[in-house]
């Protein structure tokens, strides 16, 4: 009964460290990262389209992200959602493909980027607590329904509390791993 209550806490916690590694993808480092366009949507026949559901998105070096349209006629829809996405660069048309060239990053860049991964990293910790605060509610509503006793019930959350503290240090550990990629240059 308990252990189905640290399991559930374990697994949610699992998914708020998949959620921030998800949010890490959207923040550019030195080289470009093809997840940077996971949020951009395009209009395709009048539906809200993912950008790569309608061409094929590569990072074809460092620098450099190409976008290959599977209708040509897409081109100036692809240009223009990326535009209004204001990701920091200007699409680039041959009108074969569009291609996005990426500026070289500066230390400030760096350093709000760094600032960013600590706010995704700060939302994963309060998903914890939250996971937390539900583990806990079960145990004190299995106390009170004396299905288990006090000593059991301040057992059981001591537990909850180690749990959720080594998803706390492990969620410290990948955001200080990100910001010492973001800030190598």
């Amino acid at each position: 009964m308990l252990n189905s209550i640290y399991d559930k806490q374990k697994e949610n916690s699992e998914k708020a460290i998949a959620a921030l590694r998800r949010d890490f993808g959207t923040i550019r480092t030195g080289k470009v990262n093809i997840s940077i366009l996971d949020n951009i949507f395009v209009d395709y026949y009048g539906t809200q389209t993912p950008l790569n559901q309608v061409a094929t998105v590569l990072a074809t070096d460092a620098s450099t992200i190409s976008i290959t349209p599977w209708e040509k006629s897409m081109i100036k829809v692809i240009s223009g959602a990326i535009q209004a996405a204001n990701i920091g660069v200007n699409p680039n048309s041959d009108g074969e493909c569009v291609k996005l060239f990426f500026p070289p990053m500066t230390h400030e860049q760096r350093q709000e980027n760094a600032k960013h991964a600590k706010a995704f990293g700060e939302k994963a910790k309060v998903s914890i607590r939250n996971v937390r605060k539900e583990a806990n509610d079960e145990v004190k509503k299995l106390e009170k329904d004396k299905a288990i006793s006090e000593d059991e019930s301040k057992r059981a959350q001591e537990e909850v509390q180690k749990i959720t503290d080594s998803f706390v240090a492990k969620i410290d550990t990948i955001v200080k791993e990100k910001e010492t990629e973001l800030l190598k240059v």
